[in-house]
């Protein structure tokens, strides 16, 4: 599979804003699957709503360039988007959250920010559940190798969609997964900073016709967490429109290297000013280095304890016991 210049760049950035020319190994078959013991569930019982034809099959790839020092995988064509549960290991907090990986909505990165944020939830007794969203969608277009708009500011339609689905589906299933409805949050990273901002904007109304009891749940996040975010400011500084904040938007926390290149800490500042002048509870924590797509690989920065000021977060605003 060849990936054209824009995506590129763009997958290349999620493993380092150094690396301009890291090689890619594709694999068409199989597409990837979780570890032993978790499964796949897809999120719609047919075909998708606002389905569009395919690049390709779905595709599984690896990056030569590693991020602290270990390579990282990309999953693409995404056209059945699934969701997989991992269970709390120890004593469960009752809390969960839908991860949603990165990859300027052409791809997923699906261990670097996901697997591996599912491994650091479940440690710490909170349910982890990995969107697989589908990718390609908007605002990135395949078919030019662009965004639909300059920016990339549009509605995530199709990604947010499944997203909608996904915290529908969650909450249906709270008892039987032992979860908490009024603990069922979303975490982002990058594009998915993004789709996270969405749904904690958007939850409202659904964007595709209802299909079952999971669509008279509530998609409303408990609370959002937004890692390196991007698509939430103008090249003016003002708020992206399609991400509306209100006084309805849940506690959200927010972290970001000054130093980025790619979704630089402007998107981060505006989003945050958005909230506060809102009246959302809301934690903006920027640190002078770590670029983006860090993940949560240890690295000698400071950055690398993000993870343990989201664990206090969520003691705080009561997601988790103390």
């Amino acid at each position: 599979m060849k990936f054209p210049i824009f995506a590129l760049c763009a997958v290349i950035a999620l493993g380092s804003e150094q690396a301009l020319a890291a090689p890619w190994q594709p694999r068409l078959a199989p597409p990837w699957q979780p570890s032993p013991g978790h499964t796949q569930m897809p999120i719609w019982p047919g075909v998708a709503p606002d389905a569009r034809p395919a690049r390709g099959p779905e595709t599984e790839g690896h990056s030569d360039h590693p991020v602290a020092g270990k390579p990282w995988t990309w999953v693409t064509d995404v056209a059945r988007p699934t969701m997989t549960v991992y269970a709390p290991q120890g004593k469960n907090t009752g809390a969960a959250v839908v991860v949603l990986p990165g990859g300027g909505f052409e791809v997923l990165a699906i261990d670097l920010e996901g697997t591996e944020v599912c491994d650091w939830l479940t440690s710490r007794g909170i349910t982890c559940i990995l969107l697989k969203y589908r990718v390609p969608s908007e605002p990135y277009d395949w078919r030019c190798d662009c965004y639909s708009d300059r920016h990339g500011l549009v509605t995530s339609t199709r990604s947010l969609e499944d997203l909608q689905r996904t915290m529908g589906l969650v909450r249906l299933h709270a008892r039987e997964w032992q979860i908490d409805p009024h603990k069922i949050g979303v975490m982002g990273f990058s594009a998915g900073g993004y789709l996270a901002a969405e749904i904690s904007t958007k939850y409202q109304h659904r964007l595709y016709a209802p299909v079952d009891d999971a669509d008279k749940e509530s998609a409303r996040p408990d609370f959002a967490v937004l890692v390196y975010p991007g698509h939430l400011a103008t090249e003016n500084d003002t708020l992206n429109p399609n991400v509306p904040v209100s006084r309805e938007t849940p506690p959200t926390f927010v972290v970001q290297a000054e130093d980025a290149r790619m979704d630089p800490v402007h998107e981060s500042l505006v989003y945050y000013t958005a909230l506060a002048k809102a009246g959302v509870p809301a934690e903006l924590h920027l640190y002078a280095q770590g670029g983006h797509a860090f993940g949560l690989r240890r690295t000698p920065l400071p950055v690398t304890d993000w993870p343990r000021l989201v664990e206090t977060w969520l003691r705080t605003i009561g997601m988790t016991s103390p």
